[in-house]
């Protein structure tokens, strides 16, 4: 907004939004996402304020209005409401008139009346009336296709490169997985599932980020032997096999400009180390630098040095089209934070083919992620959005992310595919769901709401 506006606005990642709430909430104008604002303390300090526009993306998260998500935006006291979203309806035509109660409330009086005048007993997805359903939403409802708006982004390719490693990095991995299993086989709270989510995630991403995390678990649950002795035995693995197949994509095509995704900040800072080493040209890009630090980096990337390292929080925001290569070299378990990522250069504004290499120890939970993404929900040949559309729900609650835990963690080496299959299939199955909403969206709307 600043960029192609100049207009600014405070958001959720800015100092003040921790320091003092309540402040932040009153400021004229806000960037922040429904799961930050539907929690219990910021939604009653938000539905304290008066807003003149309240501006919802990805709004088919509306849908359902039993959900924390509804009720605030129902709760929010404004003027005027916007809701953005490819996929106004998936699974029912209910769906569609609780998005058009918040914006026109009272434009049926009850659901059951709307279900009897516009909705097929038969099939939920089918409307009675559909001419004069259309009446009805033409006062509220404005539908672009990419074809009328002339998007066309160029191709994007990817490669994902499963890095064999070292023989001690693999044996540390696999006895890592061996004891998450047997604890959890025990009994595990929230807390220690999450600490076990990050001792995977870490031990996926690099040497240096595994051992922080095994330092920061001990210190929680001291005298575990067999802990302390993993500990000692990744202290002695140099940088791992990952960062060696780093340096050697590196070397291919010098002089295109390079972005590099990094989510553990212990692996950014000694990947940072073996580029400086190597003489490698580059500028980091993290959470805790200032605004107007992250701004001189993207500066610096794009004007003097060839690679810019980058943890999640370059995934927001910032348009980084200038470059058209990027590098996961770990990875999120959320298929829609790989897309924010890759979304940082093929976006609107990019005018060349796009590629993204990924890089995966073998035998890891990133390894087999990758396989899911790639060969059963084709997340790297996907128009940009579609991931949040198919899988939106199932990630939003964290759904994905468990899953891939649990297939993980409750299985055994010979059991492991069987479960990662059936993983495999339900993303099938939303991808099928996904299409079927494409045809509905088609049939339901046509071209009579496009703007002229």
């Amino acid at each position: 907004m600043a960029v192609k506006f100049a207009v600014s606005f405070t958001t959720t990642q800015d100092a003040e939004f921790r320091a003092d709430p309540a402040a932040f909430w009153a400021n004229p104008r806000i960037i922040a996402s429904l799961a930050v604002a539907r929690r219990e303390e910021q939604a009653t300090l938000l539905l304290n304020q008066r807003f003149d526009l309240i501006i919802v993306d990805e709004a088919h998260h509306l849908r359902h209005r039993t959900t924390r998500n509804w009720k605030l935006v129902d709760g929010l006291n404004k003027r005027f409401l916007i809701l953005l979203t490819a996929t106004p309806v998936q699974n029912s035509l209910v769906e569609l008139y609780n998005l058009l109660t918040l914006l026109k409330p009272g434009i049926f009086p009850t659901e059951k009346e709307f279900r009897n005048q516009y909705v097929s007993p038969k099939n939920p997805r089918t409307p009675l009336h559909p001419e004069r359903l259309r009446e009805l939403m033409r006062d509220v409802m404005i539908r672009n296709k990419r074809a009328l708006v002339d998007v066309r982004l160029p191709p994007r390719h990817a490669v994902t490169q499963r890095v064999a490693g070292e023989a001690s990095e693999l044996a540390c991995y696999q006895e890592l997985s061996g004891l998450i299993r047997e604890q959890h086989a025990q009994g595990s709270s929230p807390q220690l599932k999450m600490s076990h989510h990050h001792l995977l995630t870490a031990a996926g991403s690099s040497p240096m980020a595994a051992i922080v995390a095994l330092e920061r678990f001990l210190l929680k649950h001291p005298e575990r032997p067999a802990w302390a002795a993993l500990l000692n035995r990744y202290r002695q693995i140099a940088e791992g096999g990952k960062a060696r197949a780093l340096l050697t994509l590196l070397q291919r095509n010098p002089q295109e400009k390079k972005l590099i995704f990094i989510h553990h900040r212990e692996t950014l800072k000694g990947i940072a180390h073996i580029l400086a080493a190597n003489r490698v040209a580059h500028v980091c890009f993290e959470g805790s630098m200032s605004g107007s630090a992250k701004d001189a980096a993207v500066v610096t990337f794009r004007e003097q040095v060839g690679v810019m390292l980058c943890t999640e929080s370059g995934g927001e925001g910032r348009n980084l089209q200038f470059c058209n290569t990027l590098i996961n070299f770990d990875l999120p378990w959320s298929p829609m934070a790989i897309e924010q990522r890759i979304g940082r250069i093929h976006r609107i504004g990019q005018t060349r083919e796009v590629f993204i290499f990924n890089l995966a120890l073998r035998n890891t939970v990133e390894d087999h992620l990758l396989a899911l993404l790639d060969e059963k929900l084709n997340l790297f040949e996907l128009v940009v959005g579609e991931v949040d559309a198919i899988l939106g729900e199932m990630d939003e609650a964290g759904e994905f992310t468990e899953a891939i835990f649990s297939a993980w963690v409750t299985t055994t080496e010979e059991e492991r595919q069987s479960a990662f299959s059936t993983l495999g299939e339900r993303m099938q199955e939303a991808l099928s769901r996904h299409e079927a909403t494409k045809v509905l969206d088609e049939k339901l709307f046509g071209d009579d709401f496009e703007a002229g």
